[in-house]
């Protein structure tokens, strides 16, 4: 499991695996977001299972899932919705890179753009081309 922290909030992660659930809890995360449809991958778990793992394991679970047909304004609410409690968050999707977007967006117009880009880029993202949706 590899963990990207964006902030001292908010950490993304490429695809988890049941197996890590303790050690994610143990982390201090008490919300997991997928950002991952299933079916992308033969060897990825379906996210039922993992909601089921992380539930029993006392974390929240959320699926806000990104295909192809890209972001959504709901996405982007629900994203939102769920970083309000100000709890630590870990969400996930294949590479952390539509977690992390999903992030950046939720945080147009609560953070400067440039703040935005720095942190997603700290943890190893380049969410530059957001930067006119960021400033909205």
């Amino acid at each position: 499991m590899e963990l990207k922290k964006i902030n001292d909030q908010v950490s993304v992660s490429p695809q988890i695996a049941i197996e890590d659930l303790a050690a994610i809890k143990e982390a201090g995360f008490k919300t997991i977001i997928n950002n991952r449809p299933d079916g992308e991958a033969p060897d990825q778990p379906m996210s039922a299972e993992v909601k089921a793992a992380a539930l029993a394991q006392g974390l929240k679970f959320v699926e806000i899932p990104m295909g192809r047909e890209g972001v959504s304004p709901e996405m982007i609410a629900q994203t939102r919705e769920v970083f309000a409690d100000g709890e630590p968050v870990l969400a996930y999707c294949r590479s952390g890179t539509r977690s992390t977007t999903l992030w950046a967006l939720s945080q147009a117009g609560n953070l400067p753009a440039q703040d935005i880009i720095s942190a997603a880029a700290n943890a190893g993202y380049d969410v530059s081309h957001l930067a006119g949706h960021l400033s909205e």
